[in-house]
């Protein structure tokens, strides 16, 4: 399956128009954080939980625009210190474990028994530790993309981007120390955590505006999303808070623990110029999952909002439709 530019497969999927939510509110969970959720579309469709980025990154208005709004009943939540969930950008009490919790407490909730996990990069890695710890609630996968959370991607992010994006990369390094050059991410964490803004905030920003120039082929050099202090400061600290654990995650625990989901159907789209997290990464998940789809889409890069990955994406969703109602089946479409 391939998106590529000027396609008829992009032509025929495009995002659905702006959607306000019917319901929302927030959610106590332990550790004092309290998680802001919402729900759109139809309130008897098909159920979907859109898993956000980053860590940190939050749900906006625009992620419900991948799905039929009179089809799915979609179902957004912002993870801890994320998005309007509170604290925000707290990393106590915040780990993976406690991510996954989070999504199945919501599902109970709410009342669901099974649901469409959609997630794009680190919502790929939350998504997978969800559906491995709790198989029997998901349906099957949409994912965008992948990361899994591994050393070798961590390295990459902090060391390896620059090989395509030399600009950002120096601007990211500059807000480092020269004595500290040694150790990026922990002069990072250092200055995220430190408990004045002045010191804390220009980090944030220097750490989000580097992952946003390396997110699409056209960087985009000033992300509107970046200039908003809760923003960035949420989505720097709980990365480097993540990326110093390892993402709370044993070596190859995601990969390893796929073999769960077999059953599932999932879709993995993938950006063929993805510099955060490039394809070898969706094509290893591939590989460990029998009878999964993996598309790349030739002229993209990271970001979920580019064509040929907005046009992939809508088609999985609509695809994933026909799968719930058994009509047709995912391996007629591989």
């Amino acid at each position: 399956m391939n998106f590529a530019q000027g396609s008829p497969e992009r032509g025929n999927y495009e995002l659905f128009p702006p959607l306000e939510h019917f319901v929302d509110g927030w959610l106590p969970v332990d550790g004092g954080h309290s998680l802001y959720w919402s729900e759109s579309g139809n309130p008897d469709g098909i159920p979907v939980i859109f898993v956000h980025g980053g860590p940190g990154a939050g749900c906006s208005p625009a992620h419900r625009r991948f799905f039929d709004p009179g089809v799915w009943r979609i179902v957004m939540v912002d993870q801890r210190g994320s998005g309007r969930s509170v604290p925000i950008a707290a990393t106590e009490d915040n780990d993976l474990a406690a991510l996954v919790s989070d999504l199945e407490r919501l599902r109970e909730y709410r009342g669901i028994e099974r649901w469409l996990v959609f997630g794009g990069s680190w919502g790929c890695t939350l998504g997978l530790a969800y559906g491995i710890a709790h198989p029997a609630r998901c349906f099957g996968f949409v994912l965008r993309g992948v990361f899994l959370g591994t050393p070798s991607e961590i390295d990459w992010f902090l060391h390896g981007m620059g090989q395509f994006f030399p600009e950002a990369e120096e601007h990211f390094l500059a807000q480092v120390p020269a004595d500290e050059k040694h150790d990026v991410l922990g002069s990072y964490i250092s200055m995220l955590t430190d408990p004045s803004p002045d010191i804390h905030m220009p980090a944030a920003k220097a750490w989000t505006e580097y992952e946003s120039r390396c997110s699409s082929i056209q960087p985009v050099l000033h992300d509107p999303r970046v200039t908003s202090n809760r923003f960035a400061l949420a989505v720097a600290r709980l990365e480097a808070h993540y990326f110093a654990n390892q993402c709370f995650l044993a070596p190859n625990e995601l990969l390893d623990g796929v073999s769960a989901l077999h059953h599932l159907p999932c879709i993995i789209i993938q950006g063929r110029y993805d510099v955060v997290c490039p394809p070898r990464t969706a094509s290893a998940l591939h590989k460990r999952w029998p009878g999964s789809v993996l598309s790349i889409v030739a002229d993209a890069g990271h970001s979920a909002m580019e064509a040929g990955t907005r046009a992939g994406l809508v088609w999985a969703t609509e695809t994933m439709a026909k799968i719930y109602t058994r009509e047709p089946g995912l391996a007629e479409l591989a």
